[in-house]
């Protein structure tokens, strides 16, 4: 496994005091010794030994985010003298590691008071999620009534969507999510958590502050299909077959082709090409597993791994002995607890017993004997601009999750500068059952002159909103009655959004359009992760597209990684633009244009749809004159090979 090494920039330990009668020449020699900046406090580095032992942290430079999350989750936050020992150790320049720590939403940084001691980080932390489905079941009612009913001792702050739109309004305690949350649920949770004997109450004065290893707890692990009961079910025997040379790898490559399987988790690249454009790069080959699943209204792969992490991970090894990878990387986002604890389970389950014993089977047209491949699990921390590929690369090999510029596509040039297959969970979990039942059967299976099956994430408001498998093209009238139970009684269609926070908000008009790759850009939006929010009024509500489109572009203005000046000042000075009670048309038009034309990624470029469909579709509720229609949202892809043209969450 090849790993990136950084530039190493020595860090001085702060020396003893010199005395007051020190010499001149003495000084020199300590300014010499001593770089500018922070000196590195003891307290500090015997902190990080009682975490890390005396393991060489400089060896893994893109473990840093790992690092970080070891010393949030041990302090409750990252204190600057703690950043400091870190880079130290890490063999890093503390500027390096700051503002890695920094542009990640989930790390805490705090510096020194007045007295020189860090503050002590709140006794617990609930995050109150924000997205739309939360925000239209309640979640400003309950952020603004929590802080006092669970006293100073608690920290409450709102979140962007933590990828349980189905359960809205969704409270996470600590790492504990809490599912249809209430004033009630999430203050018993709370008073669990802090080891209170009666509920926290408003003086801040609970039981007594439980220790980190305690929070962590109270996390709760999915009762999934673990790795006996998956074998039992014949699970790994297809991977066994290939590992037998039953199975040839081209003949994989042309199932999955024949298929007609495109990357479900945004972009819809067409997942047989891909591994063949992979496979035909030179070696050594990566992969990532992108989990980041950070779209709001996108559940599915949680949905997922929470019944049958085995199916994807099947899938998984699959594809990296067709395409010949030797090292896979999972990134899953953190929000995800259980099931990391999960993953964490069940990868070690199989590491100890793989499909076949290692050394017994062959590599994809090598002749070579089999051997696992490397997997690492990686932490996501925060960042919604992690969904796109080259900026997940990047947060893997421990950087700030910028985008990359392309070419080179990451085929090409990806994870530490190897040519890597990127895929998300959907996609890999059809694996098995394609090459089971044969690509026929599943090309056959869609509706509308469309090809296969989807998983939809449905929330909103529908009488059963969840995960949804159904036909490719099926349209969100026929997903709602069908899958949905229909809607509330009383309640008339009046708005939906068919992909999540990036693909647009139509109107009820077109309800009868088929929901599948292609078929939404004539109408200015797409089908990304296949996110369905589901938006309605009736006699004593109204669910207003403007709303909508507000709380989307809260969102873009909150993510944007701030690399390009379109994206960064453009959702900034289009939120602005909202807030309005009339909008400016004109300007916003102009501001569309420069942010779809001049955005290094996805996200910059399809933030516009928030607006641009308010004003095509909805112009009344902004008193605007209708817009004209606008060219199609996804971002060119001349080449086919730009795995992630969607909006930033897109995952393939």
């Amino acid at each position: 496994m090849s790993v990136a090494v950084r530039s190493v920039i020595p860090i001085v330990p702060l020396a003893a005091a010199a005395s007051t009668a020190a010499s001149p020449q003495a000084l020199r020699e300590r300014k010499r010794q001593a770089p500018k900046g922070r000196r590195v406090q003891p307290a500090a580095l015997d902190d990080l030994q009682a975490l890390f032992g005396d393991a060489d942290l400089s060896a893994r430079p893109d473990l840093l985010i790992e690092h970080l999350h070891v010393l949030n989750d041990r302090f409750g936050q990252l204190g600057t003298p703690h950043l400091a020992a870190l880079a130290q150790r890490m063999r890093l320049s503390q500027t390096e590691v700051y503002e890695v720590a920094s542009f990640y939403h989930h790390f805490d940084i705090v510096r020194e008071g007045p007295d020189g001691a860090v503050p002590a980080a709140p006794a617990l932390t609930v995050r109150v999620c924000d997205g739309l489905s939360c925000e239209m079941a309640g979640a400003q009612d309950l952020l603004a009534r929590l802080p006092q009913m669970l006293g100073a001792a608690v920290r409450v702050i709102p979140a962007p969507c933590v990828g349980r739109c189905e359960q809205a309004p969704v409270a996470v305690v600590h790492q504990r999510p809490v599912a249809g949350a209430s004033l009630a649920s999430v203050q018993a949770l709370a008073r669990t958590a802090l080891g209170a004997a009666s509920p926290v109450g408003p003086d801040g004065e609970p039981g007594g502050p439980p220790s980190r290893a305690a929070l962590a707890r109270i996390d709760d692990i999915p009762e999934a299909i673990d790795l006996d009961a998956y074998r039992a079910g014949g699970g790994y025997a297809l991977l066994a077959q290939c590992l037998r040379c039953e199975r040839s790898a081209e003949s994989v490559i042309q199932t999955m082709e024949h298929a007609g399987l495109r990357g479900l988790g945004g972009a819809g690249f067409p997942a047989g090409r891909k591994w063949r454009i992979v496979r035909g790069q030179s070696g050594p080959r990566h992969m990532a597993v992108n989990i980041d699943e950070g779209e709001p209204g996108t559940f599915k792969d949680r949905w997922i791994l929470e019944r049958d992490p085995h199916r994807f991970l099947e899938g998984m090894l699959i594809a990296a002995w067709a395409v010949g990878i030797d090292a896979i990387w999972i990134y899953l986002r953190d929000e995800y607890h259980g099931i990391r604890a999960l993953l964490e389970r069940e990868l070690e389950r199989l590491r100890a017993a793989p499909p076949l014993p290692v050394g017994t089977g062959a590599g994809a047209g090598s002749g070579a004997a089999w051997t696992l491949p490397t997997i690492e699990l990686r932490r996501g921390a925060g960042a919604y601009i992690c969904g796109e590929e080259s900026a997940m690369i990047e947060s893997i090999e421990g950087k700030r999750g910028l985008p990359r510029l392309r070419p080179p596509y990451v085929a090409e040039v990806g994870l530490f500068g190897r040519p890597t297959l990127e895929h998300n969970v959907e996609t890999l979990h059809w694996v098995r059952e394609l090459l089971e039942q044969g690509a026929e059967a599943f090309a056959t299976q869609g509706r509308h002159g469309r090809k296969g099956l989807r998983r939809f994430s449905v929330s909103g408001r529908v009488r059963e909103p969840g995960m949804k498998l159904a036909p490719a093209g099926i349209t969100l009238r026929e997903l709602v009655e069908e899958h949905c139970g229909g809607l509330p009684e009383g309640h008339e269609l009046y708005a939906f959004l068919p992909g999540g926070a990036s693909g647009g908000i139509f109107p009820a008009a077109l309800a009868d359009v088929p929901l599948d790759f292609d078929t939404l850009q004539p109408h200015g939006g797409f089908i990304g992760s296949a996110a369905v929010v589901v938006l309605t009024r009736s006699a004593t509500h109204w669910d207003r597209a403007v709303d909508a489109a507000r709380n989307v572009m809260r969102f873009f203005e909150d993510e944007s990684c701030g690399q390009c000046t379109p994206c960064r000042v453009g959702t900034a000075k289009a939120g602005a633009l909202m807030t309005q009670p009339v909008w400016d048309a004109p300007l916003l038009a102009d501001l569309s244009q420069v942010m779809r034309d001049a955005s290094i990624c996805g996200l910059g470029q399809a933030a516009p749809n928030a607006f641009d469909l308010v004003l095509r579709y909805f112009p009344d509720e902004v008193g605007a004159s209708p817009a004209p229609a606008t060219q199609p949202v996804e971002p060119a892809d001349p080449d086919g090979r730009n795995s992630a043209p969607s909006p930033a969450p897109a995952r393939v």
